[in-house]
């Protein structure tokens, strides 16, 4: 018998949840009310068998889903002037992902259900949803020009929008169930009738028919009673004490309220929590993982203007808005072996960051925390720029990683390295725990290598460039030629002569953005003798200064100069007059590390530029990565 009291609990507690993850799938509320709402009223129509199922959410949300699509046929949401800009902005980027990124997007952030369940849902493979999921994440964040990390805060604020939404009392929705059951089975028994007389094959259990029952009907296939499969990882045995506490996360930004948004062994969803995490685990055959997440906001008055014509007037309102996102995640490996390996991992995260827009600003040794550790500065950069600092730590078998991302004032070098050490000497004591953390030192080093042919930049190296769209893309580095892309007719330098070694150039450009013909920045190094590297950048300099002196079109503007014995920076901003009303500006540098030479051109267009102080440090980077050229010549 059918229980109306647990249909209609279940009825209100499911809803709204349901509701929400429809509405974040198509971006129409009334389409998704109405697929809800039809949803519930067939799942009463099978209650008998809905009842006893395990999730009653694997038969009812493929319907809600399903009647959502069919309903839905425009992009609703620009019409809905009730709508938050910032809910717009995250529906606009949702729809430019694929129905099945999509899904495995909305499903992840918002429902319950394990990786293995969503993989179900959506037809896929466990490994081929993660990998979409991935992918989803990362265009829906570029779409929407944030971190992956604010990805699920963005989907669960979606559900702001449809706090007003009234519903049907459960009732109503069991009559519309009933009805639905009734015309079904007159319809069934009228078609019955018909074959009776037409064939009367309705006995015909001779010619090969079976009997059948309802009692045997299959199960749909979309549900799943079987326990998600963990892998091993996540046993019980890092407790949830040794993690950072609200009150000492409050050391990563003074005046905001820091609040704990989740704790948990990183096996639900993608676990990407952190900004530039790859993996859901540095060591995928550790024992055990913990992470916890918290958000610090700030209350500001803000200045609203409401009416119009004479009664126009201002008001201020009180606005609570998050202005930092941090994380820590703890892994605990079988030996301290695999433990340093993972400390290598996480490192990697961050070093060779491929968020999109994400630029690695400086890396630094620490002493006196843990075994080893090392911190980054990383900045994102977009509609929203944020600066990245993370710390990573080993002691003993236990690695540590904190990330903090700030739209604010950054957080500063001391205040990270404070927090670091503190989550390292939170685990003192646990198992698998060796060194604690003293006082600690930071030494800014060159940048890790991150497996890039030796001397040449990667897209974390570079930065912002204005008024373009999307991120960085380089290409595939090749040998350099004659052509050298970043050399300038003042200098015509080429990597191609006598004596000139493991010559290679690479380009980086802006697909993404249109009608540019020469934005773009271009590096080719190469390697030669001490003697002929040290003649071959002073033929550079030499060739741009008189370049400077002779031609009245060409103006040229130092803009860095450095050597030493064995090292050379050299930057200049040039611009070329094409004719009386155009002229071609440029940015250049020649470095030297040793043997190691290379030479850096950029090329702005229109208002699409970076700033000088940025191409100084890029080139500051370049002498950084020469070190691996260096050791190979």
């Amino acid at each position: 018998m059918r229980s109306p009291e647990t249909f209609d609990a279940y009825y209100v507690e499911t809803r709204t949840r349901l509701l929400h993850e429809a509405f974040a799938l198509t971006g129409d509320a009334p389409a998704a009310r109405a697929a809800v709402r039809d949803a519930f009223v067939v799942a009463w129509h099978h209650w008998r068998k809905v009842e006893g199922l395990e999730d009653r959410d694997a038969y009812v949300r493929p319907l809600a889903f399903r009647r959502a699509r069919r309903r839905h046929t425009a992009r609703i949401w620009h019409r809905d002037k009730s709508l938050d800009p910032e809910a717009r902005s995250t529906l606009d980027a949702l729809s430019k992902l694929s129905a099945r990124q999509r899904e495995l997007l909305v499903l992840n952030a918002l429902s319950a259900l394990s990786l293995n369940d969503i993989a179900r849902s959506v037809g896929l493979t466990r490994s081929d949803a993660e990998r979409e999921l991935q992918t989803a994440a990362s265009q829906f964040s570029l779409n929407r020009d944030v971190p992956t990390t604010e990805v699920q805060r963005l989907l669960q604020d979606l559900a702001q929008p449809l706090a007003e939404t009234r519903w049907p009392r459960a009732s109503v929705v069991r009559r519309s169930g009933a009805a639905r059951r009734r015309t079904h089975t007159v319809i069934g028994a009228a078609v019955a009738t018909t074959a009776l007389l037409v064939s009367g094959s309705l006995v015909a259990s001779g010619s090969g028919a079976q009997p059948t029952s309802l009692s045997e009907e299959k199960a749909t296939s979309g549900i799943d009673l079987s326990d998600p499969d963990t892998g091993g990882v996540g046993e019980a045995v890092i407790d949830e004490a040794a993690l950072l506490s609200s009150a000492q996360v409050a050391r990563f930004g003074s005046g905001l309220e820091w609040d704990e948004t989740s704790t948990s062994d990183n096996l639900a969803g993608d676990g990407l929590v952190a900004p530039c995490q790859r993996e859901r685990f540095s060591d995928p055959d550790g024992l055990a993982a913990l992470a916890r997440t918290w958000e610090g906001s700030a209350t500001e008055v803000v200045r609203k203007t409401v009416g119009k014509g004479d009664r126009k007037r201002t008001r201020k309102q009180r606005v609570t808005r998050v202005r930092a996102t941090a994380v820590q995640i703890v892994e605990r490996s079988r030996n301290e072996e695999q433990a340093a390996d993972s400390f290598e991992a996480a490192s990697l995260w961050f070093a060779s960051c491929a968020d999109p827009r994400t630029q690695l600003l400086r890396t630094s040794d620490v002493k006196r925390v843990g075994d080893e550790a090392r911190q980054f500065r990383l900045r994102t950069w977009g509609k929203t720029p944020a600066t990245i600092a993370v710390g990573t730590a080993r002691t003993g078998s236990l690695v540590v990683t904190t990330a903090v991302r700030t739209t604010g004032r950054p957080l500063g070098d001391a205040a990270s390295l404070r927090g670091l050490a503190a989550a390292v000497n939170a685990l003192c004591g646990s198992d698998g725990a060796a060194t604690c953390a003293g006082r600690a030192q930071a030494r800014t080093t060159a940048p890790l290598d991150i497996g890039a042919l030796p001397g040449l930049l990667s897209v974390v190296d570079l930065p912002p460039v204005s008024a373009v769209r999307g991120p960085w893309v380089g290409t595939d580095p090749e040998k350099a030629s004659r052509t050298n892309f970043a050399s300038t007719r003042c200098d015509n330098t080429t990597f191609t002569g006598k004596g000139i070694r493991l010559a290679r150039t690479r380009t980086f450009l802006f697909p993404e953005t249109r009608n540019v013909d020469q934005l773009g920045l271009t590096q080719v190094v190469g390697s030669m003798k001490p003697k002929a590297a040290d003649t071959f950048v002073d033929q550079v300099r030499t060739r741009v200064r008189q370049c400077g002196q002779a031609n009245l079109g060409t103006t040229v503007t130092p803009l860095a100069s450095s050597s030493t014995k064995d090292t050379d920076l050299h930057a200049w901003a040039l611009s070329m007059e094409l004719n009386d009303k155009q002229s071609f500006p440029f940015l250049m540098a020649i470095v030297r590390d040793g043997t190691a030479v290379s030479q850096l051109g950029f090329s702005p267009q229109r208002n699409m530029t970076m700033s000088r102080d940025d191409f100084v440090a890029l080139s500051r980077r370049v002498l950084e990565r020469l070190a691996t050229l260096r050791a190979r010549g």
